[in-house]
């Protein structure tokens, strides 16, 4: 990671924890601003990926799946802007299913970082069972909004924390020596 990569990483961490603390401050009348900030955050991201893939992506071995992906995540972003007058059960279910899937993906990252002996698996395995545990609470609560934009906030402030940690990490460099 760049210095400035660094400082764009703790930056943006920094924002995202206040916004943990605001809507922990705001209460059950956040659900509006969570289904707001999802809708805005995938699709955001899918046009980020859209963008990539006219650029460069389409060039490369395997970049259908980048313009497939992009897609996806534009489509679920539109699709939960349109959501957002709907009922509040929406948030829950947005909630367990994107936990549920990142707490998979770091559980098996980090078994394959294991695998491979590498120092990082203890933190990935423990962020992946954090955001088991936070899906599975969603599940718990299902009928209360207040637990979830509590359960939400939770989340927001444990990402924040854990982008501020990594960018604090060194990263390894692999330099090949031409024999």
């Amino acid at each position: 990671m760049t210095k400035w990569q660094r400082v764009k990483s703790v930056f943006s961490g920094l924002i995202i924890l206040l916004a943990g603390l605001v809507m922990l401050l705001i209460g059950e009348d956040a659900v509006i601003i969570i289904m707001s900030l999802l809708a805005l955050s995938l699709t955001l991201k899918g046009l980020k990926m859209l963008l990539y893939y006219f650029r460069m992506a389409r060039h490369m071995v395997g970049g259908n799946q980048i313009l497939i992906r992009g897609l996806i995540l534009f489509d679920l972003g539109s699709f939960t802007a349109s959501m957002t007058q709907f009922s509040q059960i929406y948030v829950i279910c947005y909630l367990v299913v994107i936990h549920m899937f990142n707490g998979l993906i770091d559980v098996l990252r980090a078994l394959e970082a294991k695998r491979f002996e590498s120092s990082s698996w203890k933190f990935n395995i423990s962020s992946g069972i954090f955001n088991i545990i936070i899906g599975l609470s969603c599940i718990v609560f299902i009928n209360s909004t207040s637990i979830a934009v509590y359960i939400y906030s939770a989340g927001l402030i444990y990402s924040a924390i854990t982008r501020i940690i990594s960018s604090f990490r060194k990263t390894a460099v692999v330099y090949i020596t031409p024999s």
